[in-house]
């Protein structure tokens, strides 16, 4: 009886960034984010990092004045960025910083 050959199966890493498309879905994942956990700090670091990728972190750093190397250590799980850099990034990808008044 002949085996039959198996064929290898191969995985990518799924990113987020790699779906955001537009600048609407962009901002719907960031404001997710915020609403999903407003107070972890990593988690929207992470989301701004995510819309970055999907924008071009070359881009991102032109327009910030930031090295890519700095964005993506800032704008990562593990990155604490001063929120000079923060609204940096927001301005340069096109976000408007408002607050209100919480519910």
């Amino acid at each position: 009886m002949a085996t039959k050959a198996r064929k290898k199966v191969t995985f990518t890493r799924w990113d987020a960034a790699d779906h955001l498309k537009t600048e609407e879905a962009q901002a719907e994942y960031v404001r997710a984010c915020l609403e999903e956990a407003p107070d972890d700090a990593a988690l929207i670091a992470d989301a701004l990092g995510t819309v970055a990728r999907a924008r071009g972190m070359v881009k991102l750093s032109r327009e910030t004045g930031l090295t890519r190397q700095a964005l993506y250590k800032a704008l990562s799980k593990e990155g604490n960025p001063s929120l000079d850099t923060v609204l940096k990034v927001i301005h340069a990808l096109g976000f408007k910083f408002t607050l209100q008044p919480a519910a």
